[in-house]
């Protein structure tokens, strides 16, 4: 028996067929949190994140295996809760399952919360007879005094059971041959499926369990389902110890308290800013060093191969400082931030935000899983929009859509460092770094509970007016706390986001890059376009309690929120070029020299915080809508908020002081 992987590294939408080349096809389904995108990657190689909350994999995921001769056509379709039409992920995994003819449909199923999970095998019964069921996490069930006898299990349920531990990919062979006797027809599946017959409709009508959809009908009610369930897994499963998750429920009523729970979630983040910025310092500037000493080589070699001064001047002025700016600044924070992140993710802590944060939304009358998709901003608002499709209904989608920009993303967390550096810490407290530190983290933790707060705000008045209506709830599950795999954290984290962010952003800075260099070098009589465009909007940003230097940095900026404060500082120095002062001494006296102050500061961290999201995240608002006026919307809505927010601090300050 042997296994072989031949990774296809493509995604498809359910209603996609690119692929012709193999002799069966396998649907993988499950709840979130079973491991059932970690027996995917297994078995065919693909390195698709696992992620710990619903709707983490939105598209399906397909990928080839090889075994004994035959070609395997793996898809491994969203984590969902019950086939409900409800989510976007939810109508993925049902459309899939019942129109994919697919040779046989995989359940995968936690050992741990068998009767929960056994819930949607019931509800595949309905749509599909060629089921087999992999009994996950059989090691995390044997850790907690729970034994599931398999065979019983196949038994009571009709079709085959396959007992396995995801991240021993040894223990996936059992599962692949009996996906292959299957798919050959060598075993046959007969599943027991639930009698409803006999079940009035007024019972179905008055049941306060949720009620599934079979054909488009809700015909099957869920109560019937759960007591099977109920009644399988007391057969099936013996509990040794019956208070094996009382350790889970003691760290719960603490995490998810209405005292407490709220306040460590801050102090979480906070710890994760501050390891941020105290950790990124050091190899930000060693970056910087190493740009600024290959800067000359490399300008050097393009006027050795005879290039024209103009060409020299706009690779090395405007391509070369954008990107190299941009890897310095932006790197080192990520290669922490997003490790960190992913640590909360793997622990299981992410749910717990969104359990805390369900009532705000609720209020709102939004729903608990928009704090998902407001954590997936922290790294990139254009991922947090794509997390959106989490959502269970349409008006909720929209809502957490055109409020994800308000919180920061890692592309303007060095501008929030920098400025709450330089004029919140070490200006009140020279040469004690520790203190330091702990103050400018103070800062960007406000500016970002302020964005949290506009998140609630602009959430409410959205629901009270364009998108009408009322919360729909949501099912948050809060998955058992696991033991984090470091090595993975490390690889997903560097490679699955940061590397990606950073190239992505690398993508949009170049061609900025080169238009940043010729309105720097382009000129109308002594003023470069640069400086027309600052002088023109001027007015309007002493308004804002900024000036026109700023503002144009902003728009200028829309690419990649990275190149704002480069964009400053080139203006400033009347340089045709990037500038890159490391020195922060250096950077605090050039920007009061220009008339700074703390209210300046305070300002641009706001308008920065509360600004149109970048290019990317537009273009990916687009292709999720499908709509000009909501990705218009997205643009106006953030803007008009800190436009709004800087001339009421402007004015407040001024009246004051």
């Amino acid at each position: 028996m042997g296994l072989t992987n031949s990774s296809t590294g493509k995604k498809l939408n359910h209603n996609n067929n690119f692929i012709n080349d193999f002799d069966y096809k396998v649907t993988l389904a499950g709840n979130p949190n079973t491991g059932k995108s970690t027996v995917f990657n297994a078995l065919t190689g693909l390195n698709q994140h696992t992620g710990n909350w619903t709707g983490k994999t939105v598209e399906n995921a397909v990928g080839m295996c090889e075994y004994k001769n035959k070609k395997y056509l793996f898809c491994d379709i969203p984590g969902t809760y019950s086939l409900f039409t409800n989510s976007e992920e939810e109508k993925v995994a049902r459309d899939y399952i019942e129109h994919s003819s697919s040779n046989v449909t995989v359940v995968i199923v936690d050992a741990t919360r068998l009767e929960r999970n056994l819930n949607l095998v019931y509800q595949i019964f309905e749509l599909t007879n060629n089921v087999i069921v992999c009994v996950n996490l059989i090691d995390e069930a044997i850790s907690k005094g729970i034994k599931v006898d398999l065979n019983l299990l196949s038994q009571e349920l009709g079709v085959p059971v396959v007992g396995t531990i995801a991240r021993k990919k040894k223990t996936l062979f059992n599962l692949l041959k009996t996906i292959s006797l299957v798919c050959s027809g060598e075993i046959l599946c007969n599943p027991i499926k639930i009698d409803f017959s006999d079940e009035d409709n007024e019972a179905v009508e008055n049941s306060s369990v949720e009620v599934f959809s079979k054909n488009n009908n809700f015909e099957i009610s869920s109560k019937k389902v759960f007591d099977r369930a109920h009644e399988v897994v007391k057969k099936c499963c013996t509990f040794e110890n019956a208070n094996y998750n009382v350790r889970d429920k003691k760290v719960d009523k603490i995490l998810t308290s209405k005292k407490f729970g709220i306040p460590i979630m801050i102090l979480f983040f906070g710890l994760i800013f501050w390891i941020t910025i105290v950790g990124a310092n050091y190899p930000s500037e060693l970056l910087s060093s190493l740009f600024n000493y290959i800067s000359p080589y490399f300008e050097g070699f393009l006027l050795w191969i005879h290039l024209p001064n103009w060409l020299v001047s706009l690779l090395i002025n405007g391509i070369y400082k954008t990107v190299t700016w941009i890897v310095a600044v932006m790197l080192p924070p990520m290669a922490i931030f997003f490790p960190l992140f992913t640590l909360l993710e793997d622990l299981g802590y992410l749910p717990r935000i969104a359990f805390n944060l369900d009532k705000c939304f609720n209020k709102c009358h939004s729903s608990g899983k928009q704090a998902l998709t407001m954590c997936m901003g922290f790294g990139c608002n254009a991922a947090g929009v794509i997390g959106c499709r989490i959502m269970s209904s349409k008006r909720e989608r929209l809502i957490a859509i055109l409020t994800n920009s308000f919180v920061p993303c890692n592309g303007r967390f060095p501008l929030l460092i920098t400025l709450a550096t330089l004029f919140f810490s070490s200006t009140m407290y020279p040469g004690k770094s520790f203190l330091t530190s702990l103050i400018s983290t103070l800062a960007v933790c406000v500016i970002v509970l302020i964005g949290i707060g506009f998140t609630f705000l602009v959430s409410s008045i959205l629901s009270k007016t364009l998108l009408k209506g009322e919360s729909t709830g949501a099912v948050l599950e809060l998955p058992p706390y696991r033991k984090p795999q470091v090595g993975k954290i490390l690889v997903h984290s560097l490679i699955d986001r940061t590397l990606f962010v950073l190239g992505r952003s690398l993508a949009v800075a170049i061609p900025a890059g080169i238009v940043i260099w010729i309105l720097a070098n382009l000129h109308i009589g002594s003023c470069s376009l640069l400086e027309f465009i600052a002088n023109f909007f001027d007015p309007f940003a002493k308004l804002m309690g900024l000036d026109g230097y700023i503002l144009t940095a902003f728009i200028l900026g829309l690419p990649a929120n990275e190149i704002v404060l480069p964009i400053i500082f080139m203006c400033y120095t009347n340089s045709n070029s990037l500038v890159d002062i490391s020195n922060s001494s250096n950077i605090f006296n050039l920007l009061t020299n220009h008339g700074w102050t703390i209210l300046t500061a305070l300002n641009v961290m706001l308008f920065s915080l509360l600004h149109f999201p970048c290019g990317t995240t537009l273009l990916t608002i687009y292709k999720e809508t499908k709509s000009k006026k909501w990705t218009l919307l997205a643009f106006a809505i953030p803007t008009v908020c800190g436009i709004v927010m800087c001339m009421c601090t402007n004015l407040i300050y001024n009246l004051v002081i």
